[in-house]
């Protein structure tokens, strides 16, 4: 790389994990010249500082490139095998088990910024846009996403997120949820149809106004943790399922700088 570096981009150690995961170029047709390591740093800049396509620095591939690969990283499901292989290398780095045995789920409103489909409002939050559903293990990781119109309730949004993800999280003993998911006729519901066990975590009403309601803060952590990254700040995209891969793609840079940290010298 002979540019001066973005904040954004991957070091080589980061690189060198990234690397091996990435498919090689198909037989056939003309051979791969991108350097796929400058696609990813492209993508995380975009994603990071909140930027249109068109708006790629020069320095960096082609945006028409760069959003080519990324469309095709969702079509072959590359995004959520990142995401499920540093997941996997963090918790066993962390000392835990690789795959979870406990999960929470919560949902978050946010804006749109244009058109597009699944759109509606969420009259709770006063919030017109889309909802992100999310489960997340014990460590905030994500296991996985379901991005609707924020119209839907957080039950119907979880029962989507169920529809998607429960065939593949059948190990996991236990999901705690929130007041907003917790009739037991839901409950009931979903564990006949998908197998997932929800445990409704109570907030104490012993101390009054804001309090940390144990095992549940980790997915409001998660939540936090896509914060900085402006791209997320509100839903910049026309189709829900290209906003579940910005919210993989931010994960899979989060968790590869926890796997090899950024030094900064001087």
């Amino acid at each position: 790389m002979t540019r001066l570096a973005y904040d954004t981009d991957l070091t080589d150690a980061q690189w060198k994990i990234l690397e091996p995961l990435i498919a090689e170029a198909k037989p056939g047709g003309r051979p791969r010249t991108l350097d796929m390591r400058e696609v990813l740093n492209a993508i995380f800049y975009l994603v990071a500082n909140g930027i249109k396509w068109r708006a790629m620095p020069h320095d960096l591939p082609k945006w028409q490139s760069v959003y080519t690969y990324f469309r095709d990283w969702e079509a072959d499901n590359t995004w959520e095998r990142l995401n499920s292989t540093l997941r996997t290398m963090v918790r066993i780095e962390a000392g835990r088990n690789a795959q979870p045995s406990a999960g929470s789920v919560d949902s978050q409103s946010v804006k749109t910024a244009r058109g597009g489909e699944e759109i509606g409002f969420d009259g709770g939050k006063k919030v017109k846009g889309r909802k992100r559903t999310i489960l997340v293990d014990t460590m905030g990781l994500l296991l996985g996403v379901c991005v609707h119109s924020a119209g839907r309730s957080d039950p119907a949004g979880m029962i989507l997120l169920a529809t998607f993800w429960a065939w593949l999280w059948q190990c996991l003993q236990v999901i705690w949820i929130d007041s907003t998911f917790a009739g037991k006729d839901f409950i009931a519901k979903i564990e006949q149809h998908f197998g997932w066990k929800l445990e409704h975590l109570k907030r104490s009403d012993e101390k009054p106004g804001f309090a940390v309601i144990p095992k549940r803060w980790v997915v409001e952590r998660t939540y936090s943790w896509f914060g900085p990254y402006r791209r997320l700040s509100k839903d910049y995209e026309f189709l829900p399922t290209t906003s579940e891969m910005m919210l993989f793609a931010a994960m899979v840079h989060l968790m590869v700088r926890r796997l090899e940290p950024k030094t900064h010298t001087g």
